[in-house]
């Protein structure tokens, strides 16, 4: 599943194509991935609307348009491209939508997980959100203070998108490596200083994933080269940058974790 780094990447590449543009039609080819509304309520509310901005909140792309906001999640297997002419439904199409400017976003989704909303008011979709990593609001102190709130082991609450926004399983490893902490250990047993340490290796990993585009291990997203920069994520049995011990991979929360045992004790 795209994180937040792919999907920024999404985002940025999609903002020049599609900004400006008016929404000439809609072609729902699986009513399923319409949340809402319905699809009769989806293409009459959303043609004539102009897109004035294309960004991201966690892992939902947000398309801001004249009088609505439209958010897709890709969830496992959604792909979003801009065709240059109109466009005849591939197999997986799920969405097509015409715009000016002979232009066409395809919403291709291959296990159908994906999901598209359309609503006046962005809190409807993303209001449950936890604070983006980003956010000059959200500071280590913060964090701190959310880890002593919970009494959760460390990996899977950063895997809760509404304690901590736009995190997954790739670039969660690759911070508590980072910062040196077991993903097994409680959250409220995290001191004030590893913290901090957490909050600036989650920023790192994210802006290095940026960097790079994302990372691509599968065949959903191709976009970008993380992957050959992961610390510990994907290298199970592999030497550990910092002192070479192997790592390993343990199952927690139903993910595959990755990390080091040497730099990650468990105290």
């Amino acid at each position: 599943m795209p994180e937040l780094p792919e999907v920024e990447t999404i985002a940025r590449t999609l903002k020049p194509q599609l900004e400006g543009r008016t929404i000439l039609s809609v072609h729902l080819l699986w009513k399923r991935t319409l949340a809402t509304p319905s699809p009769r309520a989806f293409a009459s509310r959303i043609a004539g609307q102009k897109v004035l901005d294309v960004g991201r909140r966690a892992k939902f792309l947000h398309v801001r348009l004249s009088k609505d906001n439209l958010f897709i999640h890709l969830r496992m297997s959604g792909d979003l491209r801009v065709e240059k002419t109109r466009h005849k439904p591939a197999k997986h199409d799920r969405l097509i939508v015409d715009l000016s400017g002979n232009k066409t976003l395809v919403f291709n989704d291959t296990r159908k997980f994906g999901r598209v909303w359309l609503t006046d008011d962005p809190q409807d979709v993303i209001g449950g959100l936890g604070p983006e990593p980003f956010d000059p609001e959200f500071t280590p102190r913060i964090l701190y203070s959310r880890l002593q709130a919970h009494r959760r082991q460390i990996k899977p609450l950063l895997l809760d998108q509404s304690f901590l926004a736009g995190m997954g399983n790739i670039y969660t490893d690759e911070a508590l490596h980072l910062a040196g902490i077991h993903p097994l250990v409680e959250s409220d047993k995290i001191s004030l200083k590893k913290a901090e340490k957490l909050f600036y290796a989650i920023r790192t990993v994210l802006e290095a994933g940026i960097t790079h585009n994302g990372a691509s291990i599968d065949w959903v997203y191709r976009g970008g080269d993380f992957q050959n920069y992961f610390r510990v994520y994907g290298r199970t049995g592999e030497p550990c940058p910092v002192c070479r011990t192997a790592i390993k991979r343990i199952n927690v929360g139903q993910r595959g974790t990755h990390f080091c045992p040497k730099c990650q004790r468990r105290i």
